[in-house]
């Protein structure tokens, strides 16, 4: 064999046994994860919950970052702008990553090819709340009095693009009818001014609302999932209650960007895998109301169909409806309305979702 060619294979090799060592090595430093809204709600809870287990089997730090703004749209772009090297990672949602881009006509991602898909960290099913002293005790009742005077109601959501105001959008457009839309910057205050008897309705995701209804403060009429929830079990679905065809559930997933190596993707699959296969992991997310896949719902293959067929279900629903946001520099979505004037502003809400 010719010098020329022992040298070539021996650097092909040495090439090969470095790669081979960087993965084996990954990762070597803290693992960022960008939750894009605030700390506090739904989908910074899930993170956090997964993200700590996910720490203890990579064997580093999963950092949680907090970049907001655009219904959740800034902070997934920055993600997707990342290297992929496994070090910056992102938690979305069924906004960012289903409902965005009929809602954002500028949007700088598309969402069914931009990210490297990880895998589905919780489902958190919606509940069909109102006030607690709303004129309408069930389902049925308060369907008949939307329908009734739906342009005098007022909806309360969490700021366009979020998942209250997409899954407000749903029962609306199913219902036919148009109410008063009032649009909040976050959850937190939303809800506040729902305890407070300021606005009449919403539809939100149990781990937000849960509290409230266990304490009275607000009325659940219906779950919008095929069966009830353990964490309510008193709250009937949306089938059982008269409305079988609202069934909608939002969810949080964790997301690479475009071109992060397999072999990196499927070390961090495992590790979230892990996560929801381990007990006190599994309570916590149970006892907020939220629901855990099957290990195959879990893989990256099955969260590229979710994002898929969410993109799919959400885009006709909100371009029917008419529905959009425009963004400012800033990242601010603007054409808001703005809450009451005499609603309370609440010292620590909790933040958008």
């Amino acid at each position: 064999m010719s010098i020329r060619l022992k040298t070539l294979l021996t650097g092909v090799v040495a090439s090969v046994a470095a790669a081979g060592s960087a993965l084996a090595a990954y990762p070597e430093r803290p693992i960022t994860m960008i939750v894009p809204f605030a700390a506090g709600g739904p989908t910074d809870t899930v993170a956090r919950i997964v993200g700590e287990h996910m720490s203890k089997t990579l064997g580093q730090t999963v950092v949680i970052e907090n970049v907001t703004g655009a219904g959740g749209t800034t902070g997934i772009t920055r993600g997707a702008q990342a290297a992929p090297d496994g070090y910056t990672i992102m938690m979305g949602h069924m906004g960012t990553h289903g409902a965005a881009p009929a809602l954002y006509p500028n949007l700088k991602y598309d969402p069914t090819t931009d990210f490297t898909p990880i895998g589905l960290a919780a489902g958190t099913p919606i509940i069909i709340v109102t006030k607690k002293d709303f004129a309408a005790k069930d389902l049925k009742e308060f369907i008949a009095k939307m329908k009734a005077e739906g342009p005098k109601l007022n909806e309360g959501n969490a700021g366009v693009g979020s998942v209250s105001h997409t899954t407000c959008t749903l029962l609306t457009s199913q219902l036919g009818i148009k109410t008063a839309r009032v649009t909040y910057k976050g959850t937190g205050p939303m809800i506040n001014d729902l305890v407070g008897g300021q606005i009449d309705f919403g539809c939100d995701q149990i781990v937000s609302v849960a509290p409230q209804i266990k304490a009275g403060t607000i009325r659940a009429l219906a779950i919008a999932t095929p069966e009830r929830s353990p964490a309510l079990p008193d709250v009937p679905t949306t089938k059982e209650a008269g409305m079988p065809d609202y069934q909608v559930s939002a969810w949080n997933a964790v997301f690479g960007p475009k071109a992060l190596p397999a072999d990196i993707a499927a070390k961090l699959n495992d590790a979230l895998v892990k996560a929801l296969d381990d007990e006190n992991t599994r309570k916590r997310l149970l006892d907020l109301g939220g629901t855990i896949a099957d290990k195959p719902g879990r893989s990256q293959a099955a969260l590229q169909k979710l994002v898929e067929s969410e993109v799919a279900r959400w885009t006709p629903v909100l371009k029917a409806a008419g529905i959009s946001a425009a963004v400012n520099p800033a990242g601010a979505t603007s054409g808001a309305t703005p809450p009451p004037a005499a609603a309370p502003a609440p010292a620590a809400a909790p933040a958008q979702k």
